[in-house]
């Protein structure tokens, strides 16, 4: 029987064993294929980092999921009973919207893709909400008032707090650099942001739902650095110029640092392997330098400086007192130190805010000359033995000694010089990695602490009023789900710096909380008032439950609509009668009172045509304040708590919330 011409002209007929045989191959390369596509979809899929176990979901808004995938898998996520289905885009990104949830739980959050399962425990529905600015909301529990006995108390398992890292990046990342959920019991509140803390922690007590604080903030940051490119107006040019101006800056620091220093150390010379060689009491350190104690080191010389520098001096004993041992004071430190006696460590403390004072045995003592020497390590910013001399002291025999005065200084090595200090005040750097990776995700408001940094000068703090407001617009403009209403309180700046003993025109503090005031004219904002909380002489004070609670009053009111005193008073208008000013107050629910001794009110200033403002007499009258001097007949103008640290700022509502500093006049 003839075969049929293969319709291939050339090509012999394949026997059909041959053909079955090449057809099973082909399946088990297109299976082959199948599977690895598989394993590059499984291998693929990620969630953002804000996404963990023990997250909190905002709740009331639809819950929003994103992640990565292979290009073009098939995407399926789960909460609770609730399940969407998307198709990662050609670079692999997907996005599911789950329908609202309400406050509770803990419910499973799951994502599928490629045969690969990711799975979210213990997940909270309730409110979230974004803590950012510099130190003074990164300051930790750990750090503030009270600290021992807030941590032993803390046991809330529905308020928890999201820490993102400290990270930068010249362009809008896609996700943060990493981070985790912590619930707020005593192993972890210590690490939390205490004014988010001690917020969420009154929200709780008010709202009854789950508290979620992100806590992305900086120390020493400016406004600037947690705007985008689009909200300052910069171009290419101008990003260029001020990286090119910020490396000019970094170099010259650089070398005036090694001009003073003879190098830079890369390595500590003072403490290897352990042994603590600059720590002898025999060492000889006449040649090291000499530095102001308490101080920053900044302050004397060594500005751009992160690393490791070490301080000695020296104390005097009798033999009574040094065989009953002697506390040691040294003040705050900033960031990290270990301390010695006589070469016998007799302590180490984490923190730039903490007070040291450490208990010396007698075994580490001696009659006579006893030799101190603290290892300071900064991993950023400013750095040293700083804050209130009265804290540096030697305690023998239950009398105190001052030891602030001079000491002997010597760095021990240059670990992050200039960026470190620097990095956190170039426009954009933190937003683009700090921020931008959280805007997908829906929250309830934004709390802010933060302007120490761009009160430097007068003008600087004036140029905040336009930022401040811009910063609020455009996070309201970018953040998911925000519609433009996302509300956003901040704290007020306290006060700080040497008391003004004369009326002082231009204080910066005072215009960085006027240009902060000023933004209360956009919708669903607040203010919390603090002029009476800070510290002359320490930028990060310590009492951050009050702050914490000021704060809850006013998300209480803004946030959450409810009917309450959430402010002090403030000022409304002014009417000036003869040789007297009156002052009108908004928010003076419950009466005007004055907390000054002996019932007196304290704190105005008053001005005639000649702009010069004397120290003014005052009194309430009817839920006003009438202001007058004797040496201003014809009043113009009334300021109060008008100064960088105010003196007799007296001024409170029946509530006890205290008045916002202001002036009446704008030259």
């Amino acid at each position: 029987m003839a075969t049929r011409p293969s319709a291939h002209r050339g090509l012999a007929p394949v026997p059909a064993a041959r053909r079955i045989g090449a057809l099973l191959l082909l399946l088990a390369a297109s299976a082959a294929r199948l599977d690895a596509q598989a394993d590059a979809s499984a291998a693929a899929l990620r969630l953002p980092r804000i996404f963990g176990d023990g997250m909190v979901l905002q709740r009331g808004v639809p819950v929003a999921v994103w992640g990565w995938a292979a290009p073009r898998a098939r995407v399926a996520v789960t909460l609770g009973r609730r399940t969407a289905r998307t198709t990662a885009d050609a670079a692999g990104a997907w996005r599911v919207a789950l329908p609202a949830v309400r406050a509770g739980g803990p419910y499973a959050l799951a994502v599928e893709s490629g045969g690969r399962r990711i799975a979210v425990r213990d997940v909270l529905v309730g409110d979230v909400w974004v803590a950012s600015g510099q130190s003074n909301m990164e300051l930790t529990v750990a750090a503030a008032d009270s600290a021992p006995q807030e941590i032993a108390a803390a046991h809330d398992s529905l308020l928890r707090q999201f820490k993102v890292p400290l990270t930068w990046a010249d362009a809008p990342a896609a996700d943060l650099a990493g981070g985790a959920w912590a619930p707020a019991d005593s192993a972890h509140a210590g690490a939390f942001t205490a004014v988010g803390y001690y917020f969420a922690r009154d929200l709780r007590r008010a709202a009854r739902v789950p508290v979620g604080i992100v806590n992305t903030t900086w120390g020493g940051s400016n406004v600037e650095t947690w705007m985008s490119r689009r909200a300052l107006g910069l171009t290419d040019s101008a990003l260029a110029a001020a990286a090119a101006r910020r490396q000019a800056e970094d170099s010259a620091r650089r070398e005036a640092l090694r001009a003073r220093i003879g190098g830079l150390p890369a390595t500590d010379s003072g403490l290897v392997a352990g042994r603590a060689a600059w720590a002898e009491p025999a060492l000889d350190d006449s040649r090291w330098d000499t530095i102001p104690v308490p101080r920053w080191w900044e302050a004397s010389g060594y500005d751009g400086l992160d690393g490791i520098a070490w301080y000695r001096t020296s104390f005097v004993l009798t033999d009574a007192e040094a065989a009953q041992g002697v506390r040691l004071g040294l003040g705050r430190i900033d960031d990290n130190d270990i301390s010695w006696v006589n070469g016998t460590e007799v302590g180490r403390t984490d923190g730039y805010n903490r007070v040291r004072a450490y208990d010396v045995p007698p075994s580490a003592l001696r009659a006579g000359r006893n030799v101190v020497a603290v290892r300071v390590e900064d991993t950023g910013g400013y750095g040293g033995i700083w804050g209130e001399p009265a804290l540096v002291y030697v305690e023998a025999g239950g009398v105190r000694r001052p030891l602030a005065g001079t000491w002997r200084f010597r760095v021990g090595a240059v670990s992050f010089l200039a960026d470190g200090q620097r990095i956190n005040k170039i426009p954009t750097v933190l937003y683009n990695r700090m921020v931008h990776p959280l805007l997908p995700f829906p929250v309830r408001g934004v709390i802010w602490y933060q302007g120490e940094s761009n009160a430097n000068d007068w003008a600087q703090a004036v140029a905040y009023r336009a930022l401040f407001a811009e910063l609020i617009r455009s996070w309201r403009r970018e953040w998911s789900g925000a519609r433009g209403t996302l509300p956003f309180l901040w704290v007020q700046l306290p006060g700080f710096g040497a008391p003004d003993t004369v009326p002082v025109d231009r204080p910066a503090w005072a215009a960085l909380r006027e240009s902060q005031a000023a933004a209360l004219a956009l919708p669903r904002t607040g203010q919390a008032v603090a002029i009476d909380l800070g510290e002359s002489d320490n930028i990060h004070p310590r009492n951050k439950q009050e702050v914490g609670r000021r704060l809850a009053l006013v998300a209480r009111a803004v946030a959450y609509g409810e009917r309450l005193t959430s402010a002090g008073p403030t000022y409304r208008r002014l009417e000036v009668r003869g040789g007297r000013a009156t002052i009108v107050f908004d928010h003076a629910g419950g009466g005007l009172v004055s907390r000054a001794p002996g019932g007196a009110v304290t704190g105005f200033t008053v001005a005639g045509a000649d702009r010069t403002f004397v120290r003014a007499e005052a009194r309430i009258e009817g839920g006003r304040v009438v202001v007058w001097s004797d040496r201003v007949p014809r009043p113009v103008a009334v300021r109060y708590a008008w100064a960088d640290f105010p003196l007799g700022a007296s001024l409170y509502n029946g509530a006890g919330l205290p008045a916002a500093p202001f002036r009446t006049d704008r030259w």
